[in-house]
């Protein structure tokens, strides 16, 4: 292999990739106690911070896409959750906690300070570890939204310019008509 050869442990996304793999494995029998994947686990740590959130809200504070709904589905069946539609939007959706989802917050109180314990951190380290996480993650955010120079002198704006690969000759698509063909026929 090439010196100047890219090593996997050398890679910042493997160690990212690594460590957030051990870190939710950490979670899974913790969670099995309270009968919540990861995912939910998540979702009820928001309502027990606030109560009730829309569908939307809790999408965006989690930064999970369109299958949060089956997720939500889910911790109604069990009781854990009530979703409403607002009667001023019925586009929107309000996720509330029953008693049952209220009381299981109890049950999760330790899990924090358990997996804290297990990451080997004092309370120091794992603040220093949130906020070093928090200043990469918004730094990547900001890097994958930031006008492209192609993009800014196209007048496109914010957002990654589009790659178009070359298609090879002959092969049909909304290209360009060949000059030495002819009129096009669209």
């Amino acid at each position: 292999m090439p010196e100047d050869a890219p090593r996997l442990d050398d890679q910042v996304c493997f160690a990212l990739y690594a460590a957030s793999r051990a870190v939710t494995s950490l979670y899974r029998p913790l969670l099995d106690e309270l009968d919540l994947a990861y995912a939910q686990y998540l979702v009820m740590m928001v309502l027990w911070e606030h109560g009730s959130s829309q569908v939307k809200d809790l999408g965006t504070a989690l930064s999970l896409d369109s299958g949060t709904l089956s997720l939500l589905k889910r911790l109604e069946k069990q009781g854990l959750v009530r979703r409403e539609r607002r009667s001023d939007d019925e586009r929107s959706v309000c996720v509330t906690l029953t008693a049952d989802g209220s009381a299981l917050r109890q049950k999760a109180v330790p899990l924090p300070t358990t997996i804290g314990d297990a990451m080997g951190l004092d309370s120091a380290g794992l603040d220093e570890l949130r906020e070093t996480l928090r200043a990469l993650t918004n730094a990547v955010n900001a890097y994958r939204i930031r006008p492209t120079a192609a993009a800014s002198r196209a007048g496109r704006g914010a957002g990654p310019a589009r790659v178009r690969r070359p298609r090879p000759p002959g092969t049909p698509g909304r290209s360009r008509p060949d000059p030495g063909r002819g009129p096009s026929r669209r």
